[in-house]
């Protein structure tokens, strides 16, 4: 059983937590202050790592290098990001959200699970390993952005560069995404470890609408605001198609175990019944995401008075990207269904590709393997992130990729990923840092080629 970490390990994460690096909308709104304070407070904190490890910053992100006895070749990547959302209502929180309070129990606070956690833990885990004498047999980089949660367009893309044009090829990346969990995956009698190897893709389209106007009294057969309003609606009504991916077939399989009966024994057969498992997994929005594009209509707008007629009217549609779609499939799914060339369609600020999905192999093995010493009785699967991480900016940096923190999560603490009473358990915060640590312990065996070759 893994023991909670001590006080002063607690209050490292908490001082962290206390520095209110909120990522906006605006780049220009980032609070500087905020940054300096982490950077300060990570120095002081890991001395050794700051000491021994080679450090470039990219404005607020921070690259290092740890070289290895063969300093060429990289083993891997460690990503993680210093940057949290904005809280909505502060009010609502047990404790301030940006107080880094620690009880016996819990370590609270904005980004205590979404990223700072991993961020400290990785540098606990070096600072432990330096401290100790050990040295990796290939070279290893900790990458840590500053606005992932904005897409990471000035940190993670100016990282992932410099390590493009420096001739990088990583065995291994990992990365924020999957976790453990309890009670959500429906029969299942054990906790799923679910390993991300790549992520859905990510559009934000725009529909728009410009009509005469006039006055409310004498209106004609469609005004902009209904024009615009049909648009959503038959987007909305009309999904992008469903489809059961390689990597979600593996996904169910590795299930099998973890569920007894009939459930568990159809996901024997999921190639066979895959329109059935599809059909059963879109049920539920935490699983359609998993088997189709999604669509989620998120902004509307239009008109100013009650009394005249809209010139303007738009929309914004948020749609995250299942493999085998596209961006321009999703824009062509949008014009097909919308039918009406009065509304325009268009791409609205960043959009991402579907990730490349690797495929588990050896490097995947071994994280697997860490999972199971740290938390044992798990059942393992892979899975892609639904949402936007950092690693899709090193996609062709690596031969595998695995989003993956072994932290046991319930629905409850998953809701606060983004929402309210973030917090982490002491004993979850242990078991990042034990994971880090012994990963890095494998790096520095002489038995580290075994994640040499992954095929990807």
């Amino acid at each position: 059983m893994t023991e909670p970490v001590d006080d002063p390990t607690a209050e490292r994460l908490a001082a962290a937590l206390r520095c209110a690096t909120v990522s906006t909308d605006d780049p220009r709104d980032t609070d500087d202050s905020a940054f300096d304070h982490l950077d300060a407070h990570l120095r002081q904190s890991f001395p050794l790592v700051h000491t021994e490890l080679e450090l470039q910053r990219f404005g607020h992100s921070r690259l290092y290098r740890w070289p290895g006895h063969e300093p060429d070749r990289v083993a891997a990547i460690l990503l993680a990001h210093q940057d949290v959302v904005p809280v909505d209502d502060p009010q609502r929180w047990t404790h301030p959200p940006f107080a880094g309070v620690v009880d016996d129990e819990y370590i609270w606070g904005r980004g205590a699970i979404d990223d700072k956690s991993r961020v400290l833990a990785i540098l606990e885990a070096v600072e432990s390993a330096l401290s100790a004498g050990l040295r990796p047999r290939k070279t290893v980089y900790l990458a840590f952005g500053h606005n992932e949660e904005i897409f990471g367009g000035d940190g993670a893309e100016r990282m992932a560069e410099h390590l493009r044009q420096a001739g990088v090829y990583a065995d291994l990346l990992l990365d924020e995404g999957g976790v453990i969990t309890t009670g959500i995956v429906d029969g299942a009698r054990q906790p799923v470890a679910t390993i991300m190897l790549g992520e859905k893709g990510y559009a934000t389209v725009r529909l728009s609408v410009t009509e005469a106007g006039g006055h409310s009294s004498m209106p004609g057969r469609q005004t902009a605001i209904g024009r615009i309003a049909r648009a959503v609606s038959r987007i909305q009504d009309h999904p992008m198609p469903l489809r059961l991916t390689p990597v979600i077939a593996d996904m169910l399989a590795g299930l099998r175990a973890a569920i007894p009966g009939p459930r568990g024994h159809l996901l024997g057969f999921t190639r066979i019944a895959a329109p059935l498992l599809t059909r059963i997994l879109a049920t539920r929005p935490q699983t359609e995401a998993l088997v189709r594009t999604t669509t989620a209509p998120t902004v509307i707008r239009g008109g100013v008075r009650a009394n005249v007629l809209p010139q303007q009217a738009e929309a914004l549609v948020n749609f995250r990207i299942l493999p085998g779609d596209s961006i321009d499939s999703v824009l062509a799914h949008c014009r097909k269904v919308v039918r009406d060339k009065n509304v325009r369609i268009e791409l609205d600020g960043m959009a991402a590709e579907p990730s490349r999905v690797t495929g588990p192999g050896p490097a995947f093995g071994l994280i697997a393997e860490l999972a199971r010493t740290v938390v044992p009785g798990i059942a393992v699967t892979t899975g892609i992130v639904p949402g936007a991480t950092d690693s899709r900016h090193y996609d062709d940096l690596v031969r595998t990729r695995c989003n993956f923190a072994p932290i046991v999560l319930e629905d409850r603490d998953l809701s606060s990923i983004h929402g309210t009473d973030e917090r982490l358990s002491r004993v979850n915060y242990a078991r990042l840092i034990i994971f880090n640590r012994r990963l890095i312990e494998r790096l520095a065996a002489s038995s580290t080629p075994q994640i040499s070759g992954v095929v990807a």
